[in-house]
């Protein structure tokens, strides 16, 4: 059962979903973010696995590590990245955090915050789900890398992946 949403999911469903505007919006709303901490936010989205992800029977969590690596989300300076990883065949929703930021946020807060994303999503509200997980990361963000008086250096693009 879990080959069929993976097998008819299109780009077009996904551009759908998140047009134009909403990944304007998305990229805005992490600019937004990251004047308020030293975090970095990327947001990617996957219309579905491929067929050999399938066959390997990989998750949607084990995807969002590979993204996580081939994004380089772990490349920032204080090892505080983090990569919201929208997987549109199955509407799951997983965070990953680099490790200077994973030890500090129990795996509950993460879980919390993608719940939130995932009930957006359930009601299709992509546009507002994907804001809400933004929130939710920049509040964990402010609350373990404060912005201090250093300039900012963006160490990350803030414009979402569609992969």
């Amino acid at each position: 059962m879990r080959w069929l949403p993976h097998l008819t999911s299109t780009r077009w469903a996904l551009a759908r979903r998140f047009p134009g505007a909403t990944l304007d919006a998305i990229e805005a709303a992490v600019i937004a973010s990251e004047s308020q901490h030293r975090g970095e936010i990327r947001f990617a989205i996957e219309t579905a696995l491929d067929v050999a992800a399938l066959r390997r029977a990989e998750t949607a969590h084990e995807r969002a590590l590979e993204v996580f690596a081939d994004l380089r989300v772990w490349d920032t300076h204080e090892r505080n990245g983090v990569l919201i990883y929208v997987l549109l065949a199955e509407r799951g929703v997983e965070i990953v955090a680099d490790r200077g930021l994973a030890e500090r946020v129990s795996p509950a807060e993460w879980r919390e915050v993608c719940a939130s994303i995932e009930s957006a999503f359930r009601a299709a509200r992509w546009h507002e789900g994907a804001l809400l997980g933004i929130e939710g990361v920049t509040g964990l963000l402010v609350r373990e890398f404060p912005r201090t008086g250093a300039p900012d250096v963006d160490e990350q693009p803030n414009r979402p992946r569609v992969l």
